[in-house]
């Protein structure tokens, strides 16, 4: 069984719970496919994300999939019938065209990758997404839902219906919760299960159960700064605290829309040496932070909206390391928290109650000991993640994509043509390019002749108005992730990025520096795709710096087209053209070689890129005949079969 993944959004920080579950499944020999709908908001990591074997597939952007949705309505693979049934009976908040072109490139993309069974956290945006794709591919779905999203996001009971009823099966992370969704969806009320999330302990070592007694008790708090996590509540409860004399101080993770309105109350209040905003923080950071702390408190609260936390995972995350609870009776929270054994809870929006609950912890070490103990006690017993996924696994298993019920094995192989034999990656630095106006008919002459391409754009140039030519190439390109993305991946591995920046000091001839810190953040998301990639062409100067990157850490052969006004200097070109086994040049100067052509698709003066314009429009080939395409796609297959042959000999 290979198991896709489909999220709106992903990484989210908050979201720690998927992460555990992905990589328990990983642990436990599952293939996993992750698609994302959009990217992240924020580059900032946590540290275990990098566990994952699994890379994250991204949508390419928006516009991109408006044109797919052109081609669909032309060709007749659209779902015109669902879009328009949906559009009726939800209205159209729902989104239900910008649901289907997201379902048609990720029922695409799952086929290719020989997905059995796609499962989605959350019952909104990308559970409706799961039912489209379902009902374009017959891959079957299924939903954990969690709580907010189904009560509130969502907005439409029918529709939760209709995605429950859809769906193989609906794990809901509470007893709580699965009570509440069965109230709201009666004829899907025997496929709804109780699946509680878990914790890694791997994470969380024994050497740091003890507390001191002699500091300032610390009081920590995590999560969005939203209204229903109630710190208002928990700041308000401070400041009695403070009232009454006692000593502690109080830190509060995370990052939302009310920061400045709880910062100002701590101003308001003259807790400013007390209770500390810290912002986001890396999971790892957040783990020092806890390990520092004395008292866990999360006063969750239901909003003026009905949201509210059903079952926090930072409350289990204390646990794990060993710190009292204190929260509320609220949702699925007593599900976790037991009062008087592993914490305390206290009735939601109750300030004095809060506060006495914080106090008898602050006053009294042994307590807080005693009900640490004994809540790292109850997570090893019931909520360790190898005990929470199995039943998770075993609803898995009884789905029509399962094998036999038997557990999947890695290296199973994979429906997906991108990873079978030797693809050439076609590094296209920014499209659209004016500077490359028969891009699409070259590749187009590639795909006649059957050359194994995979055309890669690094940036999206949005600002481009689309020709015919364009919207018919766009399809079969593949682009790089957002910039935050990229970002990402650029900090979480910051030896290997500071190891190609020494390399570029080494050099006597250099890039320039904007130019190089670009190209590297492609090559270091580029390594991430999974692709049977044995060369790279770079279409341009630009791409060249990225490529020669990527020679370095794929081991791949490199061939380059220098653009008729290249955007590097002479003496750099030279010097990377050396590193290449071939390519086109329009300056025959550069290099000389059997394996480098003059190029008669590049153009030197207006009349010949007028030339070249006409032939895209027209798509008749003005500037290029027969002959030097068959050469050009004879020289990238050779490239491309003896990296091949190299390679195996090197593992012989």
């Amino acid at each position: 069984m290979r198991l896709g993944y489909l999220y709106s959004r992903y990484p989210v920080l908050s979201q720690t719970f998927c992460d555990a579950e992905m990589l328990a499944l990983e642990r436990l020999g599952f293939e996993l496919e992750i698609g994302s709908v959009y990217p992240p908001l924020t580059s900032l990591r946590h540290e275990h994300i990098a566990c994952l074997r699994a890379p994250i597939h991204y949508a390419p952007p928006q516009e991109i999939l408006k044109i797919s949705e052109k081609t669909a309505k032309t060709n007749g693979n659209w779902p015109r019938d669902l879009v328009e049934r949906h559009e009726r009976k939800y209205g159209p908040g729902v989104k239900a065209e910008q649901r289907a072109r997201n379902a048609l490139y990720f029922a695409d993309h799952f086929k290719r990758r020989g997905v059995d069974h796609v499962h989605v956290h959350f019952a909104n945006r990308a559970a409706h997404t799961a039912m489209f794709l379902k009902e374009i591919s017959g891959i079957p779905f299924s939903v954990t839902a969690h709580g907010q999203d189904f009560m509130k996001d969502l907005g439409n009971d029918d529709l939760l219906r209709e995605i429950c009823a859809a769906a193989e099966f609906v794990a809901v992370e509470t007893d709580y919760s699965r009570d509440v969704l069965r109230q709201r969806c009666p004829n899907s009320a025997t496929k709804i299960y109780r699946v509680y999330n878990g914790m890694d302990l791997t994470r969380f070592q024994a050497r740091h159960y003890e507390m001191s007694e002699d500091t300032v008790p610390r009081i920590i708090s995590i999560g969005r700064l939203v209204a229903f996590k109630g710190f208002k509540y928990l700041i308000d409860a401070c400041a009695e605290l403070a009232r009454r004399g006692l000593n502690f101080t109080c830190e509060i993770i995370g990052d939302g829309p009310l920061r400045g309105d709880l910062e100002a109350n701590i101003r308001k209040l003259n807790l400013s040496d007390r209770v500390h905003l810290l912002g986001s923080l890396s999971q790892g950071a957040v783990l020092e932070r806890l390990w520092a702390a004395d008292i866990f408190a999360l006063p969750s609260v239901t909003d003026t909206q009905g949201a509210s936390d059903v079952f926090p995972t930072v409350i289990i995350e204390a646990m794990a390391a060993a710190r009292p609870v204190v929260s509320t009776h609220l949702a699925g929270i007593p599900e976790s928290v037991v009062h008087g054994e592993t914490g305390l809870l206290v009735p939601p929006e109750d300030i004095m109650a809060l506060a006495e609950a914080l106090g008898r912890l602050i006053q009294d070490p042994k307590l807080r000991l005693h009900y640490g103990r004994a809540g790292r006690e109850r997570i090893e017993q019931h909520f360790r993640i190898e005990h929470t996924v199995t039943p998770l696994i075993e609803l898995l298993q009884k789905t029509p994509g399962a094998s036999q019920g038997k557990a999947p094995h890695r290296g199973a192989a994979t429906a997906d043509p991108a990873t079978a034999g030797n693809q050439i990656a076609y590094l296209i630095d920014r499209w659209p390019d004016r500077s490359l106006p028969l891009l699409d008919r070259e590749l187009e002459e590639m795909k006649r002749r059957n050359v194994p391409i995979v055309p890669i754009v690094c940036e999206l140039n949005s600002r481009t108005r689309y020709t015919r030519a364009m919207e018919k190439m766009a399809p079969s390109l593949e682009f790089l992730p957002d910039p935050m993305v990229i970002e990402a991946e650029w900090r979480a591995n910051q030896a290997l990025a500071q190891k190609l920046e020494e390399d570029r000091a080494q050099r006597s001839v250099r890039v320039p520096s904007t130019i190089f810190l670009r190209q590297a953040r492609f090559a270091l998301a580029l390594t991430k795709l999974q692709k049977n990639v044995s060369h790279v062409h770079a279409t341009s100067s630009r791409a060249l710096v990225c490529a020669l990157i990527l020679k370095k850490l794929l081991n791949v052969t490199v061939s380059a087209t220098i653009e008729a006004r290249p955007a590097l200097p002479r003496e750099w070109i030279q010097n990377a053209l050396s590193e290449c086994v071939g390519g086109r040049l329009r300056d025959r100067q550069l290099v000389r070689g059997s394996s480098f052509l003059v190029d008669k698709t590049t153009f030197r003066s207006a009349p010949q890129r007028a030339l070249g314009l006409v032939s895209q429009r027209s798509g008749i080939d003005l500037t290029a005949g027969t002959r030097f395409w068959q050469e050009w796609a004879d020289l990238l297959t050779r490239w491309s079969c003896s990296d091949r042959k190299s390679k195996i000999e090197n593992r012989k």
